[in-house]
């Protein structure tokens, strides 16, 4: 038996946000969930305290921004049942009522609105507004009208609060060149009789230290998660900027702000509850801030998403295991009892589905998957690059690697230095190194494989940034037999020319600020050093991608055919930066799939044939 194409469309992919909201019945919960098979949309969901579940976003809309061009939260829910939501096809706001039809709340226009918040007592929605690479924080009617601008601060803003005596406004900010991840600035600033922020002052964070969430502790304090020990712990934070570490453990109790308005934690009667741990498991669990003690609240989830909230004693999250997809789950804060909320997926066999080991290989953390079924020789092995390059990946269900493995395929996933859940330091290994230490943190894992005899040819994989680090180790090392890169950067030079805003300056940390490293990019690229790539590549693009341009890998494989090497480049019209089509998810794992077959030599009659030019 294999897993295949169109399970792993049907059952991967994850909610984004959660909220639980109090009734006079007792909590309701309301969640977003993809849906390949609608065309990739988003939908929103909610379930009365009676357990019914409905959509609440009709077909045809989609609860998505282009905020940052990787989103940020994109609705919230309205007393009675109603929702304010960002639509993706114009990016504009909407209210819609029960029974009614979604009815604009903002202009036709280039703006775009995300990080969605709902001030207690005020009859506005507030929200980041993006308008020509400029971020401020506005708030807009409920009922429609002009939008009012709140605050106008660093070039990037998120977290908007205001605080419970509706005297003061939170946020959190940062400027070029710096991102999320490497410092911003909690700051508070006082409302003026018009409901505008006055000067601001910085209350927290700075440079060296990243704030990634921020809530109201009553009227002159806030939780803050930030990372001054090099670790994202929880504090508490006053507004003379004095600070108290209610978490001082070298664990991670935030992550990579990647899309604006998660949450890590949500204050309530009981304590804070929060997600914490490393990228290699992240538990659920509830902090008593006076004491500091951290009761786990149990559960078989070995991994909960950035999504955290609480109503009327109960927690509900994104909670899943290697056994598990990620499923909408409540958590009763007095008994512990776990509800599960969203409907459960099908999943296939539970022999199909590999179980994780979590190993350190010289000092690289990585996850390793046996292959199904037994071989005579040593099994051919994908290493799966993450993207970001600032992020993680964590040892849950995760059906793309299933479908390999169940085909005799063995998978190791590569958290390399750079990547977040291990603290500060581990994830700077990667600064001014990007095509360095990541390539080389991915072949000491595949050779290890080798030398161990568990793997007999290594292919390595990735997209994004993960693409970038599957190209470069194709051109820069010797022992990955081919590659499969999705959406992939392949020249940082010209990325970093092409890109959208946000990551405009990313590269200034990565490789080097321009023009004083020009050298170092031209060393680096491996568009530059096709003519040495170790095997072929299979190159997968969207054409609506806005963050890495189609011309990246245009560019690439037209380099690798200039020097004979072999190549397939597929490209995906109404894709964007990674696949949310049924159809897409398909095609581009059936290509996968014959790619490996024809450079591991395994036949692959249930799929497409693929076709590499160059190939004699």
């Amino acid at each position: 038996m294999t897993i295949r194409a169109l399970d792993v469309a049907r059952t991967d992919g994850s909610p984004l946000w959660v909220e639980a909201v109090a009734t006079d019945d007792g909590p309701e919960f309301w969640w977003d969930e993809p849906r390949p098979h609608e065309g990739g949309r988003r939908c929103v969901v909610r379930r009365t305290p009676d357990g019914v579940v409905a959509d609440v976003l009709p077909a045809g809309w989609n609860a998505r921004n282009r905020v940052i061009e990787y989103g940020g939260r994109s609705w919230r829910p309205l007393p009675g049942g109603g929702l304010v939501f960002t639509n993706w096809a114009d990016q504009r706001l909407y209210r819609l009522e029960p029974g009614g039809e979604p009815v604009a709340l903002t202009a036709e226009g280039p703006d775009r609105f995300g990080d969605l918040y709902l001030p207690a007592g005020l009859e506005e929605v507030w929200a980041v507004r993006e308008r020509h690479d400029r971020r401020t924080l506005v708030a807009v009617p409920l009922t429609g009208g002009p939008v009012r601008v709140l605050a106008e601060a660093q070039h990037f803003v998120t977290n908007p609060r205001l605080s419970p005596d509706g005297r003061r406004l939170a946020w959190i900010g940062w400027n070029h060149p710096d991102m999320p991840w490497d410092g911003t600035e909690l700051c508070v600033a006082e409302l003026d009789e018009s409901g505008a922020a006055l000067p601001y002052r910085v209350v927290m964070g700075g440079p060296g230290v990243s704030v990634v969430q921020a809530e109201w502790r009553g009227e002159a304090e806030l939780y803050a998660v930030a990372d001054p020990t090099g670790w994202w712990n929880l504090h508490v934070v006053g507004l003379d900027g004095a600070s108290r570490n209610l978490t001082p453990v070298p664990e991670e109790f935030g992550d990579a702000v990647w899309k604006l308005g998660g949450t890590w934690f949500a204050p309530c009667e009981a304590g804070v509850v929060l997600v914490h741990g490393t990228a290699d498991g992240r538990r659920l669990a509830l902090l008593d801030p006076e004491t500091g003690e951290l009761r786990d609240l149990g559960g078989e989830a070995t991994t909960w998403a950035s999504s955290v909230s609480v109503a009327q004693g109960v927690a509900v999250g994104v909670a899943g295991s290697p056994y598990a997809p990620s499923r909408v789950t409540g958590v009763e804060l007095a008994g512990g009892t776990h509800l599960p909320l969203s409907a459960a997926k099908p999943v296939p066999a539970r022999e199909l589905l590999p179980v994780p080991e979590i190993v350190e290989i010289e000092g690289v953390h990585a996850h390793l998957y046996a292959p199904a079924g037994a071989r005579e020789a040593a099994a051919p092995y994908l290493i799966f690059v993450h993207g970001g390059p600032t992020s993680s990946r964590a040892p849950v269900l995760d059906l793309e690697v299933a479908y390999f493995t169940s085909r005799g395929l063995g998978v190791a996933v590569v958290n390399y230095g750079g990547s977040t859940g291990y603290g500060r330091a581990y994830r700077e290994r990667l600064r001014e190194q990007w095509g360095v230490v990541d390539v080389g943190d991915c072949e000491t894992v595949a050779r290890w494989l080798l030398d161990q005899g568990r793997a007999g040819r290594v292919a390595i994989r990735g997209g994004s940034a993960g693409g970038w680090t599957t190209v470069a180790a194709l051109v820069f090392s010797d022992v990955f037999a081919g590659g499969v890169a999705h959406y992939a950067i392949t020249d940082p030079e010209s990325w970093a020319a092409e890109t959208h805003d946000f990551e405009s300056r990313y590269l200034d940390g990565l490789v080097g600020p321009l023009p004083e490293t020009l050298a170092r990019y031209a060393e680096r690229s491996p568009l530059l050093h096709a003519g040495a790539a170790s095997g072929p590549c299979l190159m997968l693009h969207g054409l609506e991608d806005a963050i890495v341009d189609v011309a990246q890998a245009e560019r690439f494989v037209a380099e690798l055919d200039r020097h004979g090497k072999e190549w397939a480049l597929l490209t995906f019209p109404g894709e964007q930066h990674g696949w949310r089509r049924e159809e897409t998810i398909v095609a581009a794992l059936e290509a996968e799939l014959a790619f490996y077959g024809q450079i591991f030599g395994f036949e692959t009659p249930e799929v497409p044939p693929l076709t590499l030019k160059g190939r004699s």
